[in-house]
């Protein structure tokens, strides 16, 4: 099974990499989703409802902006965790 890392750093793309990530899990890989730096821009039921078909499908969900940690169930991780992960990765998407 390949493994996935999705690296959300802009804000305006956080939808897509959510999306991209989905499709990933549909394709029967390993992903985790690691959202840098800010807060969820716009938490709407379809982001939400998103989400929680990510957790459903095995996804992983990781930030360093405790906000996210906090309000939406995030798992909290440094950088130096996303890095490592980063080179256990067989593929990273960034955004």
């Amino acid at each position: 099974m390949k493994k996935i890392a999705v690296l959300v750093k802009d804000v305006d793309q956080q939808y897509e990499a959510l999306r991209t990530s989905l499709g990933a899990l549909l394709e029967m890989a390993e992903v985790s989703m690691f959202v840098l730096d800010h807060e969820i821009a716009d938490m709407d039921e379809a982001y939400s409802e998103n989400m929680e078909f990510l957790d459903e499908m095995e996804g992983l969900r990781y930030s360093n902006n405790q906000a996210n940690v906090d309000k939406y169930g995030f798992q909290p991780v440094t950088l130096a965790d996303v890095g490592e992960a980063v080179k256990a990765s067989d593929i990273v998407i960034p955004f």
